[in-house]
Formats: C-alpha cells, structure tokens, sequence
C-alpha cells in the first residue's frame, strides 16, 4: 500500500501497487469491529461490482473474504470528485450527467439499483470520463435485502421522496437522486437544505425545487425542464428509465448547440394553409441514413418554420429521444438498425399520443402501408416526394388531416387499406405469414394458440380472398400483392 486516499466510518481507501500484474489500485478495506450488517452490505458491494462491466462504472478486480478484515481490490481512478465541477456550464451539466445516466441505465438493466447517487461516489478523469463508484448500498432486485423494508438508507440531501419515506424501491430512485446531481451542478446548490434531517426528508417528500432560472437567469430552458421532470416526487411523472433521462440530456444539448435554430422568439411565425399563425414546430427526425436526416434538417430549417429538437439513427434510440423530447411532429423512417419503425409506432401512440408521427420511408408496400396506419401514423410520405409535399404533408398533418403521398393514396382509393376485397385482418396476415414460412396447419395452429379447424376455415377463406387454388398459392399471392412482406416471413421461419 502506498498511501491513504480516503476513509469513512466503515472502511478505509488506499492506493496499492499490484506486484503480480504491475498496475496500481485501490483498496478499500473494512474496518475492525464493524456490524454484521454493515460487513453483509460490504459483500453486497463486492457481488454487485463483480457483476458489472462498464466503462463508467470503477472495476472490481479481487475480493479477499478475510474473517477479520476482508477487502475489495478495485480499480484505481485518477480524478476529482464531481463536487468540483459544481457549479458548472450547462454544456458541462448534460456531457458529465449523461455518463452517469449511461452508467445507471446498464446496472438497473443488470437488476441493481444505486441508492446512494450524489457527487462523492462519481469521479471526473482528466479526460472528462465519469467513474460511478460505491457500489454499497446497491440493491439487486435477486437476492435478500440487507436492510428492512421502511428503513431509510442513503445520504438525506440526495434521497428520492420513495427513499424519505421508507418505501420500496426501483430504478426511478436512482434518476430522483441524478436530477438532484444534476440541479446542484446547475445552480451550485442544492434544491433543499436544512440542518434538521426530518425537515430534509419532508422537502425531499412534499416541497417542489424552485426553478434553476431563479438562480441562473440565462439557464436553457429546455435543459432546466429535462432536470426538474427527474426530480418529480411522483416516480410515474419522472423519465422511466435512465436511459430516457440520457437522451433527453442529449436532446437539450443538440438544442443549445445547434446553431441553424434559433429560438423560438426570434424566429418567424408559420403559417398555414388557413392563413392562421402557428407557433415554430419543433420536429424530430429518425432515420439510419445520416446524411438524409442532415438534408431534412437544412431543408426544413431554411424554410424558417421548424426547430429540429432531436436525431436518431435507430429505433431504441428514436423511442427514447421522442419520449423524451415530446416533439410536436417526429419522421420516422421504418427500417431502422434493431427496433423499426413500425415497432416502435405502437409504443409512441400509447404513451405519447400528443406526438405526430408521419412515416418517411421507402417502402411503398401495402403491408407496410397497412400496418403503419393501423398503428396510428398520422400520414405516409415516401423518400421520393419533393419538398413542397413534404411541407405540405406536414402542414395538414399538424392540422389533424391524414396524409397519404402520391403511390400511397391510390392504394386507400382502390379499396387495398380500407376494407376491399383483399384486404387481410390481424389473423389472416399472421396465418398466411406462417403458411409463407413453410408452417403446416397443426404447427399454426400451436404457434397462434388456436384451433386447428380455424385455421383451415381462414386458409379456405384467403384461398377465396386471394383467387388461390390451394395455400401455397395463397401465400404467394400474399407477397405479391404486398399484404405480407418477406422480412416478417423470414423471421418466422428462423424462428420455426
């Protein structure tokens, strides 16, 4: 051991040199005479670090499980505490706080929860890298609680209301605790203070933070919403997951740094084709192709109307920003890397059905074009539309109209997406997408859990829907006419 580089009330840090491997580390070492309890949350901390991996979040390298004085051999951090970096600029404030989000989303995604989020446990490096540490009090949802339910536990100044009052609790504690971080760095306080830790605990459970702006007046807005929606009292009201909470940090940051937008007071009204003033819509596009969305972005910023609030390249991505953000109008391509767009449709309308969504894409088959709008898309454009109907498009979807580009609204005039003869309900699509990936009828049957005598009466009926002499016949028609698409069969038959 080398030096002492910090000591509490139940263990001690050293700095060490590893002789085996040459490299320097930490040590942190139990002290004599401790609880059993506190020596049980010492090996919780040791099983949580073991379990992850991450390059925000301090390493565990050994474990020595000695019976008097056992001791963790961690990595070794260069760097100060985040509470030098309060206060701080609010570029600062979302590059730092999205580490940390990054951090906590991949350990609540491995089942632990922090508990004890605040300055003292995050080191900065040279180069800017956040390093969670103190992995104490991190609660894993599969094993045995070391402290009792309605125990309050954590540092009093950063504890979630749920936390205050002895409750149970998730990873939305953790992001209470983050928001809190984050308004310290932000105004250089902290949102409640009081000597008296009962008089604490019940502003942390009753009182409302007061606005940064109150003590930063050029404070952006968009950012101080993203850190006062984590410190709602209610963990329903505050971002979901921490990974909500990094994208919208990443959305505040590509407001204040996107110089082709200017703020809404300083742009013109637009107006529209009823001749009333609007309000600057602010638009998210999401599409894997980067140079489209940088095209779209121009085009529609030079057009004086739009504010572009957020990117994304892929779905899980989109997903998040969109609930993050809540633009007034997202584009959204449909194949996108990992989750599509159609995937993630659904899931937008159900928790955020105040967002517009028209469809951008390239896929102009009807299956595509069915599923988009049973899903709830506001309107179909295709890539190939020129700038005026894209506009156009946008303007009447903002007025509430559904919108359909040329090549897809002849399809709805032709009867294919509103009820004519070959249009296909949910299980008639999913019966012949499996009868295309070579399923037989008892497989069907047990793969969509119903009877087999169904699935012959639906087969007879796309025979007769499709002018098909048997299935297969059927099947191909299906893919011709667009009322499936090969990728969902594809995927079928890998699974199969």
């Amino acid at each position: 051991m080398q030096a002492l580089i910090g000591e509490g009330s139940t263990a001690a840090v050293y700095k060490a040199i590893d002789d085996r491997l040459g490299r320097t580390v930490a040590i942190k070492l139990l002290l004599p005479n401790v609880r059993d309890t506190t020596r049980k949350r010492f090996m919780q901390e040791a099983n949580a670090a073991a379990q992850l991996s991450h390059p925000n979040i301090m390493a565990m390298f050994e474990l020595e499980d000695d019976e008097e004085r056992p001791f963790l051999v961690l990595e070794y951090v260069e760097g100060d505490p985040l509470s030098k970096y309060v206060p701080s600029s609010p570029e600062l404030v979302v590059t730092l706080g999205r580490q940390v989000a990054l951090a906590l989303q991949y350990a609540h995604e491995k089942g632990f929860i922090h508990r004890d989020i605040k300055p003292a446990n995050i080191k900065v490096t040279a180069t800017g890298q956040i390093k969670l540490m103190d992995m104490g009090l991190a609660l894993s949802r599969h094993t045995p609680r070391v402290t009792a339910h309605g125990m309050v536990i954590g540092t009093p100044a950063y504890l979630s209301p749920e936390q205050a009052q002895g409750q149970p609790l998730d990873a939305r504690t953790d992001i209470y605790s983050l928001g809190i971080v984050l308004y310290e760095m932000a105004t250089g306080r902290l949102p409640f203070t009081s000597e008296d830790i009962g008089m604490l605990l019940r502003q942390q459970v009753m009182q409302p933070p007061a606005p940064i702006t109150q003590f930063v007046a050029d404070f952006p807005r968009s950012l101080e919403a993203v850190i006062l929606k984590s410190l709602e009292k209610q963990p329903a009201r505050r971002y979901q997951s921490a990974a909500q909470l990094a994208a919208a940090l990443d959305a505040a940051l590509f407001g204040m740094t996107h110089q082709s937008a200017p703020s809404p007071a300083a742009r013109p009204a637009a107006s529209t084709s009823t001749g009333e003033s609007a309000r600057t819509l602010r638009v998210m596009l999401a599409d894997d192709h980067t140079l489209l969305r940088q095209s779209l972005a121009g085009m529609l910023e030079s057009s004086g109307n739009f504010v572009i609030v957020a990117e994304a390249g892929d779905g899980e991505t989109a997903l998040n920003k969109a609930m993050a953000v809540l633009p007034d109008l997202l584009l959204l391509d449909i194949n996108m890397p990992g989750r599509s767009g159609l995937e993630i449709l659904p899931l937008l309308r159900r928790d955020a059905p105040q967002v517009k969504v028209l469809i951008l894409t390239g896929r102009e088959e009807d299956a595509y074009i069915i599923r988009a709008l049973r899903a709830g898309a506001n309107g179909y454009l295709l890539k190939s539309s020129d700038e005026s109907e894209l506009l156009d498009g946008i303007n009447r979807v903002m007025q509430g109209q559904l919108v359909l580009g040329r090549g897809v609204a002849e399809r709805v005039v032709t009867g294919i997406l509103v009820g004519g003869g070959g249009a296909l309900d949910e299980l008639e699509t999913r019966v012949i997408q499996h009868v295309a990936a070579g399923f037989e009828n008892e497989q069907i049957a047990d793969a969509l859990e119903i009877p087999i005598t169904e699935v012959i009466e639906i087969i007879a009926r796309l025979m007769d829907k499709l002018g098909a002499k048997d299935r297969h016949a059927a099947a191909l028609r299906a893919l011709q006419r667009g009322l499936i698409v090969i990728e969902d069969v594809h995927h079928l038959a890998v699974k199969a």
